[in-house]
């Protein structure tokens, strides 16, 4: 095919008659007149019998014609009187029969409407749009609107029938939903304001009353569970009739409706209902209410922050019950663990019936910050909790257990505001573990360091780390030692020495007692060893700590190996010489503090299947005027019998002042060092300024005093490192 230009493309134009085409005078009206009737036999059902493409060439010349208008006059009386005559039709129809009568005319009027739309298409394309005419099935909309729904005598009757057929719906009754369903679609193609003034805002209105009613009915007979059952299942109901045959613009008006009249209305009166409100359903674990009021509450303004509210101050008012129970005060374990059983039953709350909704859960985390510092002994008693988990109550238990348990504990842990607190404690009851190999486990000891590390930082469990470092070390000397001495102590009592370094154990300065001299020999060569090895260095020996396994003959030869502290092991090696001696004997003879001799001599005395010694007279306390002598008569079906120190598991009154002062003293230098801090960099600052500041830098580890800061900042002025301005005795300076 040879190139070139494209064929160039035809432009085809139809042009009208140039010559005049005359017409009858009576052509227009004649014409009318066929397709007037043509109308009349299409509403009569006698369609089939016309010819649909004479009527469309009658009507389409009648517009050529220029009788566009008489045409469309036409159209539109003959409709409005049709019309009239169908809402008399419709008027008569008898009760049921009403609704039925008017869809079925409806659906008669749709049909012919598309009919003579097809005829007079020519009309609809070219008169109408330059006449700025309604569009010929808009027309017949709008004259069904006006002349049939509008009608005075089916108006008022079809909205009290649609209104009354609901009712019966939500009374129970079985309605024709196909028939409610055509009716409200008629009212939505007429237009969505007709359907709405028409229908809706009646409908919303009377079903605002009727839930008001109902509400109150409900509200005066039922309980909160059931309550909230039926607002529910009204809720359901009313979506479900929207689906079924309103328009689902209708949706959120009537559930708007339902929430206020049924749930907004009475949100306070439901969560605080006797027996059966919000709390009644936290104490029982009704997850299936709680989710359920957690639900509909949340559809409405509020809603949420009401439950949270009243949720809050329950746990606050039964957590201050708990922390301040004389009673659940008297066991640690117990107490802490009350906590974490409070925790996880209402973690559970929120994560089953509040879908984890993380305000909720903020709420309950500011409700035990709250109460668990209400009590100063919390981070003591927790300290305990652990404890005991790590000597005892672990055996047995998967490294997940453990894991779940330490996890547990560091929940409650981050509430605290007096972290330090806590760290004198747990290193306390860290150190009697390591020196009492009474550990569960190293690995669980060292995760949970670890646990601590992560939240508070290095600094917070360096020393901790440092306690676990010395053991190992005290292990690699021991062994040397005894290898190096094995000859040289012959037979002589086996020693196993724990070198703590001085700053990361917990050692308090006690007097030394006065050790048997078996026991001192041996100590003083490892002294020797110990000072020869490594120079610069100082022992002092902390007898308050230790423990020792002493082997022991009873009345019948009956032989036992006792398991008992340094203190004891003193007071027992003195009846291999006497038969009884006096309080005053003992206490000259060891020289143990009166507090710690007592308490021995108690566990050895008063604590029975364990009373190696017997006193005189009986009774459960030491007093200086008894005498002790060695219980002949003592019997045990175990070999190796532990006799434990009588000692509280907490602290007495005295040793939590001494442990309180001692955090004091602690706290001042990390105050102190804030504040330096902050006035090196800012260098002029007011009073109020450096306590936000501080309290801010420190809350981690405490929340210190105001009055505190004010007594730190003095002391630094005092050592020059800062200065009052002097003009302005409020404003500090920095001096470098």
């Amino acid at each position: 095919m040879s190139g070139g230009a494209p064929p160039r493309k035809r432009n085809f134009k139809i042009e009208a008659f140039k010559h005049r085409v005359e017409l009858d005078p009576k052509y227009a009206e004649r014409t009318w007149k066929v397709l007037e009737h043509a109308i009349h036999e299409i509403y009569n059902h006698n369609a089939s019998g016309l010819s649909f493409e004479e009527l469309y060439r009658s009507a389409y010349n009648m517009v050529l014609h220029k009788y566009g208008e008489k045409l469309y006059n036409g159209l539109e009386s003959t409709l409005t009187w049709r019309l009239k005559e169908i809402s008399k039709l419709i008027e008569a129809a008898q009760g049921g029969l009403f609704l039925e009568e008017l869809n079925a005319k409806w659906m008669d009027h749709n049909k012919a409407l598309q009919m003579i739309r097809d005829i007079l298409m020519y009309m609809d394309r070219t008169y109408v749009p330059t006449s700025h005419r309604t569009p010929v099935h808009e027309l017949g909309l709008n004259l069904w609107r006006d002349h049939i729904i509008h009608y005075p005598m089916i108006h008022g009757r079809l909205l009290d029938t649609l209104l009354d057929l609901i009712h019966r719906e939500r009374m129970g009754e079985v309605i024709n939903r196909g028939l409610m369903r055509s009716i409200t679609k008629m009212l939505m193609d007429l237009g969505p304001a007709v359907y709405q003034d028409d229908f809706e805002k009646p409908y919303l209105e009377v079903s605002a009353s009727f839930y008001s009613g109902e509400s109150q009915e409900f509200i005066e007979c039922c309980d909160c569970g059931n309550y909230l059952k039926k607002a529910e299942r009204r809720l359901n109901e009313e979506m479900e009739r929207v689906s079924h045959y309103l328009d689902a613009g209708s949706e959120a008006k009537i559930t708007c409706v339902v929430e206020k009249e049924m749930i907004a209305n009475h949100m306070n009166r439901l969560v605080h209902m006797e027996n059966s409100g919000l709390v009644n359903m936290l104490i029982d674990d009704k997850y299936e209410d709680l989710g359920r009021m957690y639900t509909l509450f949340r559809r409405v303004p509020d809603g949420l922050s009401t439950i949270r509210d009243m949720m809050t101050s329950y746990l606050r008012e039964t957590g201050k019950q708990l922390v301040t129970d004389p009673e659940r005060l008297k066991d640690p374990v117990e107490f802490v663990q009350c906590l974490l059983n409070e925790k996880d039953k209402h973690d559970k709350i929120i994560n089953v019936a509040f879908g984890n909704d993380k305000t909720f859960q903020n709420a309950l985390n500011s409700s035990f910050e709250f109460f668990i510092n209400l009590n100063n002994r919390s981070p003591e008693f927790i300290s305990l909790y652990v404890d005991d988990k790590l000597r005892k109550g672990l055996k047995g238990a998967t490294e997940e257990d453990v894991e779940g348990i330490l996890d547990k504990v560091m929940m409650l842990f981050r509430y605290l505001q007096e972290k330090d607190v806590f760290e004198k404690y747990y290193k306390q009851h860290l150190a009697k573990r390591l020196l009492s190999a009474k550990t569960v486990s190293d690995d669980a000891e060292r995760s949970m360091i670890v646990k601590l590390k992560t939240e508070c930082g290095y600094q917070f469990t360096s020393k901790l780390e440092g306690m676990f470092t010395d053991m190992k070390t005290s292990q690699d000397t021991m062994q040397d030692f005894y290898n190096k001495k094995s000859e040289e102590l012959g037979d002589g009592p086996t020693l196993d020495v724990h070198i703590l370094t001085t700053g990361s154990w917990p050692t308090q300065p006690s007097p030394p007692c006065s050790l048997p001299p078996e026991i001192l020999v041996v100590c003083e060569k490892f002294r020797a060893y110990y000072l020869g090895t490594h120079s610069g260095r100082r022992l002092t020996w902390q007898t308050n700590m230790g423990t020792a396994d002493i082997k022991a003959t009873f009345g019948k030869g009956q032989k036992h190996e006792l398991n008992v502290s340094t203190y004891q092991m003193c007071v027992l090696m003195l009846f291999n010489t006497d038969d009884g001696l006096t309080y005053k004997d003992i206490e000259q003879a060891t020289e143990i503090p009166a507090t710690d001799l007592k308490r021995c001599l108690q566990s050895l005395a008063c604590v029975k299947g364990k009373n190696v010694l017997r006193k005189e007279p009986m009774s459960k306390d030491i007093s200086e005027d008894d005498t002790f002598y060695f219980n002949d008569k003592f019997t045990s079906k175990l070999v190796k019998v532990k006799i434990g120190t009588v000692v509280a598991q907490k602290e007495s009154e005295p040793e939590k002042q001494e442990t309180r002062q001692r955090v004091e003293e602690d706290r001042k230098p990390q105050i102190e060092a804030a504040i330096v801090r902050i006035m090196k960099s800012r260098r002029v600052l007011d009073h109020n300024s450096i306590v936000a500041e501080v309290t801010k830098q420190l809350q981690a580890r405490f929340l210190p005093n105001p009055v505190i800061i004010k007594k730190r900042i003095e002391s630094l002025i005092e050592r020059e490192f800062l200065e009052r301005d002097k003009s302005d005795r409020k404003l500090y300076r920095y001096l470098a």
